[in-house]
């Protein structure tokens, strides 16, 4: 299966992704990963069974400059809408300034995140995604966001437990707030293509945990059909 990887943002090096997806390649994957945003040309995803995308408005970690102009989200949108498949991942659901048509298209949009903590990942259901996934831990960035399409299919439930002092939650929540499930994977349809997205992400251990391996193998193969 070919699948266009792009990542690479201020936040979240290249090689968090790339080394993340590497053991994939022995389970029939072939990357091609793009980390410059200037690289993109919409004819590319037309080329590619499935799209990866861990990367946020970021022209690359050196560059801040925004890349995800309104062409650029249209073409996401047809190929996605035409048969294509579209993994969201972690930095991928963090919106820009103007990037309201992939939000809605990813279906959901990030809000905030405590401070990194352990955050457990627990499948809900039976699904092609959550086969053969337990549950898992890891320090991450539990990202709380805000799901907007309707069709979204809540796969996973994260977990993290309460940080700091009670008398701050509301004053400094990035280090101080309680203990938070929110919805961390889900998928939906777009057309006659599919969608999946995933929180967790930020660490390189997390990417790497077997459980989570064996989510982007079989959110991949969901989200191509195959």
């Amino acid at each position: 299966m070919r699948v266009l990887l792009l990542c690479d943002d201020y936040w979240h090096p290249a090689a968090v992704a790339a080394e993340g997806v590497r053991p994939l390649a022995s389970r029939g994957f072939d990357f091609t990963a793009l980390t410059h945003a200037g690289d993109f040309r919409a004819a590319l995803l037309p080329q590619y069974d499935a799209v990866l995308l861990a990367k946020s408005d970021n022209t690359s970690r050196e560059d801040k400059t925004p890349w995800k102009t309104e062409e650029t989200q249209r073409a996401f949108a047809d190929y996605v809408s035409g048969g294509g498949g579209l993994l969201a991942v972690h930095s991928a659901l963090v919106p820009g300034k103007d990037t309201g048509i992939l939000d809605t298209l990813i279906g959901c949009r990030f809000v905030t995140h405590p401070r990194e903590c352990p955050v457990t990942a627990q499948p809900l259901k039976p699904h092609p995604v959550t086969e053969g996934v337990g549950a898992f831990r890891e320090t991450d960035e539990h990202y709380i966001i805000e799901v907007l399409a309707p069709d979204a299919d809540i796969l996973f439930a994260s977990y993290s437990p309460p940080q700091g002092s009670p008398e701050k939650y509301g004053s400094e929540p990035y280090d101080n707030c309680p203990g938070r499930v929110c919805a961390c994977g889900f998928t939906r349809r777009e057309g006659k293509g599919r969608v999946c997205a995933l929180t967790p992400g930020h660490f390189p251990a997390v990417w790497q945990n077997p459980h989570f391996q064996r989510t982007l193998e079989n959110a991949l193969r969901w989200v191509s059909g195959a």
